[in-house]
């Protein structure tokens, strides 16, 4: 890992613009450069100069490293043998029990483990993660304990932003008390699941959860699997939560939302607009099948999308691929996003919406006193790396070479 606070790549790739074929983009054009890094930020954008004394970055596209905004760092099997999602654990309060049951013993080797998975998530070109860790009666401070543990081993590579999150309920189990006093420590933003199905009560589990926030200068993300209409007035709830208190808007954020993909066109451009008035987000893992989320819409009305990769190898999910590119490009294939524009627009999900060239062709990254935080891929544009899923071959956190 290179930590000299200043250097230069030569040989790197960059975005210049658009070539059109009347209206149609049908090319991006591209130059190579010379990229001068001073500390966390970017010094310069330079003629490329093959004789500089320069780190080689041998035509490599430099893009935004991405971003994962929904992870679950402190619970994952990643590291331990391979294991397959159970079918016999069907709801999530069977899950909860499952997991009062285990993690005693996957505490054990959380912190090992939960840096394993980081590397591999940086491996696929991620410098920052949005990370749930559970606080109830059974892991009581100590996911939190360990994951701040790892990120503070691995504070120059890596940036986070961390959420309570009850997993087993709030009042389901006796977490309130737990809640209430982690929403005092140097944590982003306080979390909640599905109020009505575990709690019993919309009302009770959300007044103290967007208090807690408001009380502690937090965001909110809570996880809504629920769908009808306790999904909807879950929703709704927050939306008059953010409208009321404008210290929430654009800090709380409603993950999952699967109440959204079975909504009418009608009721989903009203909720759609709802959202974006109260600057309410939503953070999708992108699912399939017989929920497929209505991105287009809710980015149409101006709703921040944030997109994770969710579950890695745990015991909810087997198939997480912990590859922001791999998320951008089924959000492609499943909206249809085929052409070089369409394409490189969908580049912004990985990267949490910074671009090379804006919607025009316009170069708007990197310019000097950007953020130094870099991704190299062996791409001829950024509209291939989505469609093609292109091999990183460097990883850049503010201006931490990591590999």
């Amino acid at each position: 890992m290179v930590n000299s606070s200043n250097y230069t790549f030569k040989n790197v790739l960059l975005e210049t613009g658009f070539e059109y074929d009347g209206d149609e983009v049908v090319h991006t054009k591209t130059e190579l450069f010379c990229v001068e890094v001073a500390g966390d930020k970017i010094k310069s954008v330079m003629p490329n100069d093959l004789n500089k004394n320069a780190i080689d970055a041998k035509g490599w596209l430099m893009l935004p490293a991405f971003k994962d905004m929904h992870a679950h760092l402190d619970k994952n099997l990643y590291g331990l043998p391979w294991q397959a999602v159970s079918d016999t654990r069907k709801t999530v309060k069977d899950q909860i029990a499952y997991e009062q049951k285990m993690i005693p013993e996957w505490l054990k080797t959380s912190v090992e483990r939960t840096g394993k998975l980081i590397d591999f998530l940086q491996s696929n070109g991620t410098h920052f993660i949005r990370s749930h860790f559970n606080i109830d009666p059974t892991s009581g401070f100590d996911s939190l304990k360990h994951l701040e543990i790892v990120l503070e081993n691995k504070k120059k590579t890596i940036g986070a932003e961390l959420v309570a999150f009850p997993q087993h309920g709030v009042f389901y189990t006796d977490t309130a008390p737990l809640l209430k006093e982690v929403a005092k420590m140097n944590i982003d933003f306080i979390g909640g699941v599905d109020p009505y199905s575990i709690d019993g009560s919309i009302e009770k589990t959300m007044d103290l959860i967007t208090q807690l926030a408001l009380d502690n200068n937090k965001g909110i993300d809570i996880h809504l699997h629920e769908v009808g209409v306790t999904g909807n007035k879950t929703i709704e709830f927050l939306i008059n939560k953010a409208k009321e208190n404008p210290a929430l808007r654009g800090k709380t954020f409603v993950s999952h939302a699967f109440t959204l993909g079975h909504l009418s066109d009608l009721e989903t451009e009203r909720m759609a607009a709802n959202l974006a008035e109260a600057g309410v987000g939503i953070v999708s893992s992108v699912p399939f099948g017989n929920t497929v989320m209505p991105i287009p819409l809710l980015r149409k009305h101006g709703v921040e999308v944030l997109i994770g990769n969710d579950n890695i190898q745990d015991h909810w999910n087997t198939f997480g691929p912990g590859h922001m590119l791999q998320k951008a490009r089924l959000i492609a294939s499943l909206y249809g996003y085929t052409s070089e524009w369409a394409l490189s627009r969908t580049l912004g999900f990985a990267t949490r919406y910074q671009l090379p060239l804006d919607d025009k062709g316009n170069q708007q990254w990197p310019k000097a006193g950007n953020d130094a935080s870099l991704v190299f891929l062996e791409a001829s544009c950024s509209a291939e790396a989505v469609a093609r899923v292109s091999p990183v071959k460097s990883l850049v956190h503010q201006g931490n070479v990591v590999f």
